[in-house]
């Protein structure tokens, strides 16, 4: 699938660079100058993420160390990118995803930061967390665990706990937070089954699990362990009804009035 992805990112590239002069120059550092996928998604992210103190160089490195030490994640990364073109109306090429679309760039620094994480270096493994929400506005521990065709969506201000886990293919609004509910130690962040999907502003705060292919309303404080195929809302969210799909994190259907006669 990288492969495949890849060849349609520089297939769309070279289309840019025909169609819009200005941005040709930007597009070949980004994409046509590169051989691999996981070459081009380093070079974009560096230079997102660099600051005087980390030159783009020194993240370049990180990202090559993470992807020789975790192959499996620019099969990943492949899987973020149809996520954010199949779910989000407004993404009409792979290309834009990497090149323009925070929340797919903020997860792909979270992946390279778990790497450092799991690597025991953990220290270097928060410098990127702080780098990742100061430049992208997306806060999420380098703990974190998290599976294939994520999608924040926006992404700006959500916040994600160190022993949060998400499983694949969810998809996550904006100003959502996944927390604690305290100071307290151990396991103690939300658990996201897969399937699901958490609307814009909500908070789902403990050790909870949110079930497969459930749906939390916008605005919502979950507090309680989410059944598997429910909608849920409200301050605390309550079962409202049943998502029209199996899977709502693909149809990013918000509107949770249409669940309601659906209990």
């Amino acid at each position: 699938m990288s492969l495949t992805v890849w060849q349609q990112l520089r297939s769309e590239a070279e289309s840019v660079v025909q169609q819009e002069p200005l941005l040709a120059s930007y597009v070949r550092a980004c994409v046509l100058n590169h051989s691999s996928l996981e070459s081009a998604l380093g070079f974009v992210l560096a230079n997102k993420l660099s600051d005087d103190v980390m030159p783009a160089i020194s993240v370049g490195e990180l990202f090559r160390f993470a992807f020789a030490t975790s192959p499996d994640l620019i099969h990943s990364a492949s899987s973020d990118i149809l996520a954010v073109y199949e779910r989000d109306a407004a993404t009409r090429s792979y290309l834009q995803a990497i090149l323009f679309l925070k929340g797919f760039q903020a997860v792909q620094v979270h992946r390279m930061a778990h790497c450092l994480w799991q690597s025991d270096r953990k220290e270097l493994a928060l410098f990127i967390q702080s780098r990742n929400s100061q430049v992208l506005g997306v806060d999420i521990h380098p703990a974190c665990r998290m599976g294939r065709g994520i999608m924040l969506d926006h992404a700006t201000g959500i916040v994600i706990g160190e022993t949060t886990v998400i499983e694949d293919n969810v998809s996550i609004l904006q100003q959502v937070t996944l927390g604690g509910t305290g100071n307290e130690q151990g396991d103690r962040h939300p658990k996201i089954k897969s399937g699901v999907l958490i609307a814009a502003g909500a908070t789902v705060l403990g050790n909870i699990t949110v079930g497969e292919g459930a749906k939390v309303g916008a605005g919502s404080v979950v507090l309680a362990d989410v059944a598997p195929h429910t909608t849920v809302v409200g301050i605390p969210a309550t079962q409202s009804g049943k998502p029209n799909f199996h899977a709502p994190a693909e149809t990013m259907q918000q509107n949770f009035l249409a669940d309601f006669d659906r209990t």
